[in-house]
């Protein structure tokens, strides 16, 4: 929101929210209409252009932020956080209100007539209408909106996000963006009116439109030198996204739509333009201190990864109503995820303090690492990460299996291979509520299992199972001063649960009223139970030092992070030098895991209420 919301402000369907895109339903039931009796294609040719609007957006954000992972060439060392993204959540509305003036157009002013699908004067009319009226018009429009009357109502909504990535090209007010389309209109109109427009200038100028603004809002340098030097004068033509992030730096500088010859006639070009330029192609990919290896949960994980839809990944995962009307989609993508990658890939960068942090994804599902099939191409693939990590020299790399083996593989290793359960451990630990004595543990038994049930019993609380077999495995584990606290019994009254993978429908219903579920597994149990308390999986409040976050994991709430990878990223700033990895490993001084944890500003989450 600009700084003192001016008139039409606000876009005339904000009220809808998720449900804008119903104000183009009328649009697609009349072109579907207009097809099938008068077979009038061009109105779904208009439907067909938003989608590609729509898709094109989308594939310059994601291999954006890909390309911004990754660290090379990048202009603007800063990050982007929760609350740019939820400005920028209105990108489409650009899309959705152009394609209501086309609509019109093609209705008002074309009517049944069918256009030409290529006329090449029309295309060469367009060119030479958009380097001049156009861009002459919105150089001067621009400038004018950066005084400090319209900029405070308007601009400066734009201008709040100084680290930019392609969608923030179309962030505008309602306002501007009527008169942006009235000026980038003139050619189209021009080409109607002279008779010479048709399917393809139509088509091609939009698109063009699009490509340039998403490219000039990246955050990283995309054309090469040899762009430049087969024809210097393209340099008054074409400008590049280090030109355009200057003027999201510096405001006063670079007014230029996408031709900077305006700003050199008119003196407002900035300085630093071509040695920015230089430096950002110079940057070379940036070598992190610690890397994440994580995998997708279920098929709707794929929409929490930074690369997707970014409004999704922003909040927390929930059964929303449009998810199960894009499950062709998931599916799809799911499929080209899982099959079509044979390696991690980074998809996101993180900063804590001085530790840079990159997020590499397996790309597998939690169900294919219960497959004997896919058991040696995982393998495969974390042990290429984990060899590409050390010879890159990186300090840590955190894990979400146990990576024993890899140890065991490669024995001088001179990272430090981390699973963050020692963090885990304590994150359930510290949840208890002081005074507790007795709790009922039901779920699969894990590491984490175990440390949580061997300091419960040392520490005097009673451990309490429901299954023999659990009990003879758990006591294996137990010395034998504290092996009475583990108690093999038939009740369900203990009012805190510890619960795993593997908890049943029917144990909950067993629960006692006001009873709470502590998970100690990386997926929560589902909640069937309206009068009892459930709290989320191991996980902390991520210190106000880390930076770049902008999406949840899964169903964690904003800048929440699992323990699992909070105790990674600890493990590498304390710069501790002993592997944290293997089913049979013990844990290496826990309580001093969760004492640092704290001391670099991660805090813990507050017990649920009803």
């Amino acid at each position: 929101m600009a700084s003192r919301p001016g008139l039409l402000t606000d876009w005339p369907w904000t009220p809808l929210g998720s449900f804008k895109y119903l104000v183009l339903a009328p649009l697609v039931i009349d072109s579907i209409y207009s097809y099938a009796t008068i077979r009038d294609h061009e109105k779904l040719l208009v439907m067909a252009l938003m989608v590609w609007r729509i898709v094109h957006e989308q594939a310059w954000t994601s291999f954006a932020r890909y390309r911004t992972a990754k660290g090379t060439k990048r202009i603007v060392d800063k990050t982007i956080e929760f609350d740019q993204v939820d400005r920028e959540q209105t990108w489409d509305d650009q899309i959705i209100f152009n394609t209501l003036v086309v609509y019109l157009a093609k209705v008002y002013m074309v009517g049944t007539d069918t256009l030409p699908f290529l006329r090449l004067d029309g295309l060469v009319l367009v060119a030479l209408l958009h380097a001049g009226p156009v861009e002459f018009i919105y150089y001067w429009f621009h400038r004018s909106v950066h005084h400090h009357f319209l900029y405070s109502r308007y601009h400066s909504h734009h201008h709040s996000s100084v680290v930019t990535e392609p969608i923030t090209s179309v962030v505008h007010p309602f306002a501007e963006h009527i008169a942006y389309t009235l000026i980038l209109m003139i050619p189209l109109i021009t080409t109607l009116l002279c008779g010479t427009i048709s399917v393809v200038s139509i088509a091609l100028y939009i698109t063009y439109i699009d490509f340039m603004n998403n490219l000039g809002h990246c955050n990283f340098e995309l054309v090469p030198r040899s762009f430049f030097s087969l024809f210097p004068p393209l340099k008054f033509l074409c400008y590049t996204p280090s030109f355009h992030l200057l003027h999201h730096m510096q405001f006063r500088m670079n007014y230029s739509l996408f031709m900077p010859m305006y700003d050199y006639i008119y003196g407002t070009n900035d300085k630093c333009t071509d040695s920015l330029y230089e430096t950002s192609l110079e940057q070379e990919e940036e070598k992190p201190d610690a890397i994440y290896l994580t995998h997708l949960t279920s098929l709707d994980s794929i929409y929490h990864l930074r690369l997707g839809f970014v409004s999704l990944s922003s909040h927390p995962l929930s059964s929303q109503c449009y998810l199960l009307l894009m499950k062709p989609f998931t599916l799809m993508l799911s499929f080209m995820l899982t099959f079509l990658s044979f390696r991690t890939f980074a998809f996101e960068r993180n900063r804590f303090r001085d530790l840079t942090l990159h997020s590499h994804l397996v790309p597998k599902f939690s169900s294919h690492y219960k497959s004997q099939k896919q058991k040696e191409s995982i393998n495969k693939m974390i042990e290429t990460a984990i060899l590409e990590a050390e010879k890159n020299g990186v300090r840590g790399e955190e894990l979400n299996s146990h990576g024993e083996m890899y140890l065991r593989k490669h024995p001088k290793l001179k990272i430090r291979i981390i699973d963050g359960s020692s963090l885990a451990a304590q994150v359930v630990i510290h949840s208890i509520p002081v005074g507790t004595r007795e709790v009922l543990f039901r779920g699969k038994i894990t590491k984490v299992a175990r440390a949580i049930i061997t300091s419960l019993c040392q520490n005097d609380i009673k451990v309490m199972v429901l299954r023999e077999e659990e009990h003879c495995m758990l006591a294996r584990f137990l010395g034998e001063h504290c092996k009475e606290n583990l108690v093999l019994t038939t009740n369900y009254s203990p009012m805190i649960w510890l619960v795993g993978d593997g908890l049943s429908k029917e144990e909950q219903k067993m629960a006692a009223k006001g009873t709470r579920f502590l998970p100690f597994s990386q997926f929560p149990p589902s909640q069937l139970r309206k009068d009892c308390f459930y709290h989320t999986t191991p996980a902390m409040i991520i210190p106000d030092s880390a930076q770049n976050i902008d999406s949840c994991e899964n169903w964690l709430g904003r800048r929440v992070m699992s323990a699992w990878r909070a105790g990674g990223i600890v493990h590498a700033i304390e710069g501790w030098e002993e592997h944290e990895c293997g089913l049979d490993v013990p844990m290496v001084n826990p309580h001093r895991v969760w004492e640092a944890a704290l001391r670099h500003g991660f805090q813990p989450l507050m017990l649920p209420s009803l």
